[in-house]
C-alpha cells in the first residue's frame, strides 16, 4: 500500500471523489502543511494555522497508479484558483499536492503538466512538504456518507465533483 496527500479545497469534498475509486482502501481527513502541532477544524478555518484542509490516501498501487490519482485530483477541483476552491477562501482551501516520502515530486510534476495541458488558466497547485499529517476530527471522516448527504454546501459542492470522476474515470470506479 502507499500513500498520497492532496489539498483541493474541502476536505468533505475531495474525500467522497477518492472513496470513489478502486485501490484506494482509506481516505482520511485531515490538516496538514502548518507550524502548529494538533489542529482543529475551528483553528484551520480561521485561516490563522498555515494548515490546509487535505486527504491522506492509502491505494493500491497494483490497482491505480499515483499518476492516476494526481490526473483525478486535477480533474475534480480547480488548480487554477489560488488559495480557494469556489466559495470556500483562505491558505486552507489551496491546492497542493504533498510529498510523503521525497520520491513523488517528479510524478507531481508531470501530473502539472498534463492538467495544465488542458487549461488556458495557469495551475497554481503547490508541491509542498514533507510535513506532519494531523487527522480531522471523527465527525469530519466519511463525511459524505453520512452527514453530508443532509448538508446544503455538500449537496451543492460534491455531486458534480462526482459527475466529473464518473465521466473521466469511469475505468477507475469501485465495482
Amino acid at each position: 500500500m502507499a500513500e498520497a496527500i492532496l489539498a483541493g479545497g474541502c476536505f468533505w469534498c475531495t474525500e467522497a471523489v477518492f472513496g470513489q475509486l478502486a485501490g484506494v482502501s482509506k481516505v482520511e481527513s485531515g490538516y496538514i502543511g502548518g507550524p502548529g502541532d494538533n489542529p482543529t477544524y475551528k483553528q484551520v478555518c480561521s485561516g490563522t494555522t498555515m494548515h490546509a484542509e487535505a486527504i491522506r490516501v492509502t491505494f493500491d498501487p497494483a490497482v491505480i497508479s499515483y499518476a492516476d490519482l494526481l490526473d483525478v485530483f486535477f480533474a475534480t477541483h480547480d488548480p487554477t484558483q489560488l488559495n480557494r476552491q469556489g466559495g470556500d477562501i483562505g491558505t486552507q482551501y489551496r491546492s497542493a499536492v504533498f510529498v510523503v516520502d521525497g520520491n513523488e515530486r517528479g510524478g507531481i510534476e508531470a501530473a502539472i503538466t498534463r492538467a495544465q495541458a488542458e487549461r488556458s488558466e495557469p495551475i497554481v497547485t503547490t508541491i509542498e512538504g514533507p510535513a506532519t499529517w494531523w487527522p480531522a476530527e471523527d465527525y469530519h471522516q466519511e463525511y459524505w456518507d453520512g452527514e453530508g448527504q443532509r448538508n446544503p454546501y455538500c449537496l451543492a459542492v460534491i455531486p458534480p465533483k462526482l459527475a466529473k470522476l464518473r465521466k473521466g474515470f469511469a475505468d477507475r470506479l469501485k465495482a
